[in-house]
């Protein structure tokens, strides 16, 4: 077998692409190195501090710790046969890309890997950019990252395909490549440059495609009686949408990475003179849906209380993560206008630059007391836990705008509680249009 097949692997951006990556090679038994230019960072790291929060990700560490190396040295990576380059790619508010940080990982690494060592670009890029690099192109690959915020450990270590841009798709992988892929035992669709990069796109354009359209019927639900919960069942059963299909509703689409590609695509058709108004379509309609639940406020709670002090419950962007980048409870702070709000989150602490009436909660039940409406912004697992009936004896008034249907409806009913949720009627033990918060 050749030397190079036992070379360290190294993964060059420790954020969150980055450190999850190095972890999963290192759970397969492959020597890594961990490397990010900033020695404080490196230092954290192989300390066991992590800058991200993410389930799995601190045992697996342990566990594997002996198989890898973390290191701010650029002279450790003159002896690898593999490089990953995997920053985190930064978004603006028009959702286009930062590569400052993945084109300054790319120079640095060309000045000290050895001319045949293998580069995959994990971080995504815009088509072309793969192509752009002056590395020589049989070295050089991009390889389709597919993270997902709370899930990351499972999609690296158990990935449903290896998608891998390539100067020329019909000529066999570099054995360290090779190597490193097949250990997954998934399967491996090489392409072009291009074709990978655009497969990224079209991957979150997909998801966006359901998100968009389960928003859509979702609101009809809510008008007409009818009850999203109980449609989702027999459409996942039609062969053609599939039991994996995304037919939960939410606030629009959030994180970052589902705006870029939107954002991507639309720019990329406009230069070329490609059609793309479902594209415009599918984010005006993201833009609409983050209003949902200031809209149910408005209308059940400061309709009857203008003032009404609020509970907030879930700041993260969605569940198993520390991120808030477009936070659906943050997009909400801001729009609320000056009301007194006592929030909690399992991970994320309540700040003054969020809202300056916010107030950090002890916890769930403490946000809760004396509130005059409660808001479940993030389906964190353990607000599933809360007892309504707790909730209904420190709450001030009876409203629950629960958007994923986090905690039961028919539970919070039972305790005299309004319960407003995506995609249905509005579950209540009384008539929602004369009662009080």
């Amino acid at each position: 077998m050749s030397a190079a097949l036992h070379q360290p692997i190294a993964f060059l951006g420790m954020t969150h692409l980055g450190i999850n990556h190095a972890a999963a090679a290192a759970a397969l038994g492959f020597s890594v190195i961990g490397f990010d230019p900033d020695p404080a960072l490196a230092e954290s790291l192989a300390s066991g501090r992590l800058p991200v929060m993410e389930p799995g990700l601190p045992e697996l560490l342990h566990e594997h710790g002996r198989n890898i190396r973390f290191s701010a040295d650029p002279a450790d990576l003159a002896d690898v046969a593999l490089c990953y380059v995997a920053p985190d790619v930064a978004t603006d508010e028009a959702g286009r890309s930062d590569l400052t940080v993945l084109r300054s990982l790319i120079a640095l690494a060309d000045q000290h890997l050895s001319p045949e060592t293998v580069m995959v670009v994990l971080s995504q890029v815009p088509p072309g950019f793969t192509r752009s690099l002056s590395r020589q192109p049989e070295t050089l690959f991009y390889q389709v990252e597919t993270l997902i915020f709370g899930r990351a450990v499972e999609r690296a270590l158990k990935p449903e395909r290896y998608i891998l841009g390539c100067a020329d798709p019909s000529a066999p992988l570099p054995p360290p490549l090779q190597h490193f892929l097949e250990a997954f035992g998934c399967p491996i669709l090489p392409m072009r440059y291009e074709s990978a990069e655009l497969t990224k796109i079209a991957i979150n354009l997909f998801l966006v495609s359901s998100v968009s359209t389960t928003n859509t019927i979702a609101e009809l639900c809510e008008r007409i009686g009818a009850d999203w919960a109980e449609m989702a069942p027999a459409l996942r059963l039609d062969r053609r949408i599939g039991p994996h299909a995304y037919l939960s509703p939410g606030l629009g689409v959030a994180g970052g990475n589902l705006e870029r590609d939107l954002a991507t695509f639309t720019r990329l058709a406009s230069a070329h003179g490609s059609q793309s108004a479902v594209v415009s379509a599918w984010a005006a309609n993201s833009r609409y849906r983050k209003d949902w639940v200031l809209a149910r406020l408005h209308e059940h709670v400061f309709a009857h209380k203008p003032d009404a002090a609020l509970a907030l419950l879930g700041l993260a962007y969605k569940e198993n993560t520390h991120s808030t980048k477009n936070s659906p409870a943050l997009n909400l702070l801001k729009s609320i206008g000056p009301r007194p709000v006592a929030a909690y989150d399992p991970v994320v602490r309540a700040s003054a630059e969020m809202h300056p009436g916010l107030r950090q909660a002890a916890d769930a039940l403490d946000a809760c007391r004396g509130a005059d409406a409660l808001v479940v912004m993030t389906p964190w697992p353990a607000f599933a836990e809360l007892d309504p009936a707790a909730l209904a004896a420190v709450l001030a008034g009876r409203i629950v705008i629960d958007p994923y249907r986090v905690l039961d409806p028919t539970r919070l009913a039972a305790a005299g509680l309004h319960s407003i949720v995506l995609g249905a009627p509005n579950f209540s033990a009384f008539d929602s249009r004369t009662a009080p918060c």
